[in-house]
């Protein structure tokens, strides 16, 4: 199994979950083995709930020298898409995570799972049901009234039998009957009021084809599957604590031997100023409030993978919030102080301008070109430097000149000197603007001995601002995606009077064209991430930067409101 860095090795309290496992271990259980799954439905693009997931499950595996499955639950073939299998695999990768051997499906278990429904039937504890699932549901009661048995419960085991071969064999309708486990109608806890454990759908599966026409209940097959795979800690959220007795249930009536998969409840958490339910996701890509599943504005992995999220960052954040026991709301700006960190330490640093003018030097010699130099990534001392293209004409941001300033405006201005970053100390000397008075171009004079470096009492002159730059002889084009958060409150369903989609942040997204970065970025491919220096972090964008069309998505701006939080 591929192991991730560990962000973080100092010593740390264990958490609930590995407090289960170590006595488990220590007491001989399950022959001293771990063995945890990851279990998704393939009926969607995983999101970042699910990395907690995939980081817990894996990473219990790793830390005890364990195993870990990577099963689909495939039970419901009109949602599930062999699309869906190859993402979630892709995400699991990307975050930097192995499963053991071949993944694994649910489906590779359905003749397993139809035999054991064969055996409940003749031991009297499974029984085929002709009622609609609205008359179920009726007759499943209430939490302070006992449900009632079904006209169909008392059928004999042969009819059964007969039933349920013919389900099996496409005789009858989808939906028209199901089969039942025989608990007890008057449970406390209403899901083992005779829960459903098949139901008709004729309908083609990804991988079965059309051999099955039922399909069994996540409830029946979950439990069993995990049993067949040899599961030690079979870990859910929390909303899964009530399907626990009937997980245990179904596994007494058909396991063998000692052995049996423990189920633990874990807290899911909810991210600030997102959604997580897939459904509502669903609907931002269907109703294209996004551009699709992989949106840089999305929770998904595929999207927060694009947006330039590095996964080692991921795996911290699910580090840093931990394990808990209730369900949670996770601040989104603790995630990008997360992503902040470990780009800090990785990220190239480049010269980029977003909203260009042009700044002419006009005492400087018309055909002259040199190179500054300049550190790639001052975090990392093995990261060397590079040249970068200096001459008469240069772009700087728009925003960075002010010809009316007020006193702390410490970037260019009429009558005042700047720095440029490691080139030299220039004085604006006039601004150029058109008939309509737009600033079109700017003036300034350049002092030859104040480049930086160069040791010369001139270049160490101190001046309060220093601007970013490009050549704009070598400068390139770019597009440059500006992503914000895509809510404008940080709990978008939490008034349920309102329509989560009011509250959709119409400035989540700028697209900058004509933006100018420096020559070095013509080498840039795919996913490589930078900081555009005095701007944020950006990636290239995973599917539309091509050589001769540059876009960056921004991924988090440098302001880090997470740390100021800390230090409160």
């Amino acid at each position: 199994m591929n192991k991730p860095e560990t962000p973080s090795e100092e010593k740390k309290s264990l958490n609930f979950i590995e407090q289960i496992i170590e006595e488990d271990l220590k007491n001989g259980k399950n022959q001293k083995r771990v063995h945890t799954r990851f279990p998704p439905e393939p009926n969607g693009y995983l999101h970042i709930g699910h990395a907690k997931s995939i980081c817990l499950n894996f990473g219990l595996a790793r830390q005890y020298n364990g195993k870990c499955n990577l099963r689909f639950d495939d039970t419901n073939p009109e949602k599930e898409e062999t699309e869906y299998v190859e993402s979630i695999k892709a995400d699991i990768r990307w975050l930097g995570f192995e499963w053991d051997g071949e993944e694994m499906y649910a489906s590779d278990y359905f003749d397993q799972l139809y035999e054991w429904a064969v055996k409940l039937i003749k031991e009297g504890k499974a029984y085929v049901d002709d009622q609609t699932p609205e008359e179920i549901s009726k007759q499943r009661g209430t939490t302070k009234e006992p449900g009632k048995e079904s006209p169909f419960r008392e059928r004999s085991v042969e009819e059964n039998l007969d039933l349920f071969e013919q389900m099996k064999n496409g005789a009858f309708e989808s939906g028209s009957k199901v089969l039942r486990a025989k608990i007890d109608m008057a449970s406390p806890n209403m899901l083992l009021r005779d829960p459903i454990m098949y139901r008709i759908l004729n309908r083609e599966h990804h991988r079965t084809g059309n051999k099955w026409h039922i399909y069994p209940m996540y409830d029946y097959a979950h439990g069993e599957s995990d049993y067949i795979e040899g599961i030690t800690h079979s870990l859910c959220t929390l909303e899964f604590e009530v399907h626990r007795p009937l997980y245990n249930w179904f596994l007494d009536q058909l396991a063998e031997g000692e052995y049996r998969p423990q189920q633990i409840e874990f807290a899911r958490f909810n991210l600030g100023y997102t959604v997580m339910s897939k459904r509502k996701l669903l609907e931002l890509v269907n109703e294209g409030y996004v551009a699709g599943w992989d949106d840089p504005r999305m929770p998904t992995i595929t999207g927060i993978r694009r947006r330039g999220y590095p996964p080692a960052a991921i795996r911290r954040f699910s580090e840093i919030i931990g394990i808990a026991k209730r369900d949670n709301l996770q601040d989104v700006a603790l995630l990008e102080h997360t992503v902040r960190e470990s780009l800090n330490k990785t990220a190239p640093r480049v010269m980029a301008v977003l909203n260009p003018v042009k700044l002419v030097l006009t005492n400087y010699p018309e055909d002259k070109v040199e190179h500054v130099e300049i550190e790639n990534n001052p975090e990392d001392e093995d990261a060397g430097t590079r040249e970068m293209p200096f001459c008469r004409e240069l772009y700087i941001e728009r925003d960075d000149f002010m010809e009316d300033a007020p006193r702390k405006f410490f970037r260019m201005t009429p009558g005042k000197e700047v720095r440029l970053k490691a080139g030299y100390i220039v004085k604006c000397t006039e601004a150029i603007k058109d008939s309509e008075g737009n600033l079109t171009e700017i003036h300034a004079t350049y002092d030859p001995d104040s480049k930086s470096g160069s040791g010369t009492e001139a270049s160490m002159r101190k001046v309060k601002g220093t601007l970013h730059w490009v050549s704009a002889q070598h400068a390139l084009d770019a597009e440059v995606r500006q992503y914000d958060r895509l809510f404008t409150v940080e709990e978008p369903t939490a008034d349920k009077e309102k329509d989560y989609k009011e509250y959709i942040n119409p400035e989540s997204l700028e697209i900058l064209k004509g933006c100018k970065v420096e020559p070095s970025l013509a080498n840039a491919k795919p996913e490589d991430r930078f900081q555009f220096q005095r701007k944020g972090y950006f990636v290239a964008d995973r599917f539309d930067h091509k050589p001769d069309k540059m876009v960056f998505n921004r991924t988090v701006p440098l302001r880090d409101t997470w740390a100021k939080v800390k230090k409160k």
